[in-house]
């Protein structure tokens, strides 16, 4: 097994609180409650943001420490003394209805479509997630709205000086992406699991093959806990049974949506592409095994009565999605994947893909988007790629993905809303420098320029670029630039024609770049100009602040 697994960060679960526990639970008995508080003077919700970011790791340290390879289980351990330290016990964690839920691709999906399942319900939800895309308060939702700033702001300011007031000196605790030895796999008595799709990603922290990926994720399995998981290649899907087995913990295998669907109305997600329908899938379970262990009815007729077997592992049950499961999923909304934003000539399509499997399905889902599209009566169409990477994710691989796309423009950028985030918190990331982070932008640039002179056109038989069907189209260079900045960046793709991106001037000599100048007064008369943003979360998350202020508010 990989060594490197530190540096991690917070895995998705929900907790789904039925409105007769919720009085009972461990935040009614600590007196956490939800209602607004007088704030500390002068500790507004900015001000606790910029304290949250004095204990990121900074680039240097992150460094050193991946140099010194530490003990992952003795992380895990501090994970418990930290929680101590807050005036929590593990105890107060096992009372909790929680929904744990870990994998590749598609987790925060599937955590969506489930609590948006179980509210339709009635029911009370909580919801954590991580990262955030606009502010450290989306990793937060009650009823799956983010929690105000007045509230993060009330409960962040007496936990700060708790820790304050107790610190050793002890090395940093990393937190992490989900698995053995996650932070969030102190959790010790689940409701139920589940595992969304497996593909290669951190392989820094969770090990270099799939294989190696599954048995780490498969650590979220408790002895006696249900868990569930969507079909997966043959080696990954045998490392989580033979996990599970070892655990003495029942997984079962989700069947396909179609099966739900069969005999029945199709149903409709909330979240576009043909890759959330697994997501689905396994949110459908989810939600059914918690509303069963909760003794609720009409959680749907069971369409066969015996169990059966796939690939050596159990089914899990194919039943009638009810109605209340049906309205979940089509009303299920989760900002930065699959998302489409329509403003005057210009549509935006927003998808944080980050991995092979993730960005395949992303460009399947984005050229399907492309065909439907209204086709403007005359004039140009501009098809525009806003990309970036961060990580140890393979840039080259994912550009490639993208090239049967045929871009006329390619635009990369770091992570960053501005060039100065001082009076943005929120988007403050001490774990790497400016400096990094313009390399690594100049760098995706040069891959895509050995790209496009490597590129010879389509194979036979592949789909061409739906922008120029029916016709093939010549292989062709694809103009490329780089900016400082997300706010530059989308100066340049929008010239102004946003009607809600209207930011001040351009600051001077922005677009002095030839490529720049020339392909501004093709931007400014192309009838119709479709960008596809993608390759980083945390790039969709700066987008959508400056193209959805009211995110901000």
């Amino acid at each position: 097994m990989s060594q490197a697994r530190r540096h991690l960060r917070p895995a998705l679960f929900l907790a789904a609180v039925s409105a007769r526990v919720a009085t009972t639970g461990v935040a009614a008995r600590r007196g956490l409650s939800a209602w607004p508080a007088p704030q500390e003077p002068g500790m507004e919700y900015q001000d606790a943001v910029r304290a949250l970011n004095t204990l990121q790791t900074n680039a240097g340290y992150l460094e050193q420490v991946k140099r010194q390879r530490g003990d992952p289980q003795a992380q895990l351990e501090a994970m418990k003394l930290y929680l101590a330290r807050s005036g929590l016990q593990v105890e107060d964690l096992d009372q909790l209805n929680i929904i744990h839920v870990t994998g590749t691709k598609g987790k925060g999906s599937t955590c969506a479509f489930t609590e948006r399942i179980l509210r339709s319900y009635g029911l009370k939800t909580g919801f954590f997630s991580s990262p955030h895309l606009v502010q450290v308060r989306e990793r937060i939702r009650i009823n799956g709205q983010p929690i105000s700033p007045e509230l993060f702001t009330k409960h962040f300011w007496p936990l700060y000086h708790r820790l304050e007031e107790t610190k050793v000196d002890l090395a940093v605790v990393e937190v992490g992406i989900g698995g053995a030895y996650d932070c969030t796999n102190i959790i010790r008595k689940p409701a139920v699991c589940g595992i969304s799709s497996l593909g290669i990603d951190h392989t820094s922290i969770l090990g270099d093959t799939v294989e190696e990926i599954a048995w780490q994720k498969g650590g979220i399995f408790k002895r006696g806990v249900p868990a569930f998981t969507v079909l997966q290649p043959d080696g990954p899907l045998a490392v989580l049974r033979d996990r599970a087995q070892q655990i003495s913990c029942p997984l079962y295998l989700c069947p396909p949506l179609e099966a739900l669907e069969e005999g029945g109305p199709p149903l409709t997600l909330g979240l576009e592409g043909e890759h959330q329908r697994s997501n689905a899938a396994l949110a459908l379970q989810l939600a059914r095994c918690w509303l069963q262990q909760k003794d609720y009815r009409g959680i749907g007729e069971l369409k066969v009565s015996r169990p059966s077997l796939l690939r050596q592992m159990p089914l899990a049950p194919v039943f009638q999605p009810t109605t209340h499961m049906r309205h979940g999923l089509r009303d299920t909304e989760w900002l930065g994947r699959t998302q489409v934003l329509r403003r005057g000539p210009l549509t935006w399509y927003l998808d944080g893909a980050h991995t092979a499997s993730s960005m395949q399905a992303c460009v399947r889902w984005f050229r399907q988007a492309l065909h439907r599209r209204p086709r403007p009566s005359r004039g140009s169409e501009v098809l525009v790629l806003l990309f970036n990477s961060t990580g140890d994710r393979d840039p080259a691989a994912l550009l490639k993905m993208l090239q049967p796309c045929q871009f006329d423009y390619a635009v990369f950028c770091p992570n960053l809303t501005e060039v100065s985030t001082v009076g943005n918190a929120d988007q403050q990331n001490f774990m790497v420098t400016l400096d990094q982070v313009l390399l690594r932008c100049l760098a995706h640039q040069q891959h895509w320029s050995r790209l496009d002179e490597e590129q010879a056109g389509p194979e036979p038989g592949e789909p061409t670029s739906s922008l120029l069907a029916p016709h093939p189209p010549e292989p062709r260079s694809t103009s490329s630039l780089v900016f400082s900045c997300i706010s530059h960046a989308l100066l340049w793709i929008s010239q102004g024609r946003d009607p809600v991106f209207q930011p001040p001037s351009p600051p001077q000599g922005l677009f002095a770049h030839p490529v720049a100048g020339s392909g501004a007064g093709v931007l400014r008369e192309a009838a119709a100009i479709h960008v596809l943003v993608t390759g980083s979360l945390h790039l969709v998350g700066g987008v959508l602040k400056l193209l959805e202020p009211a995110l901000s508010q």
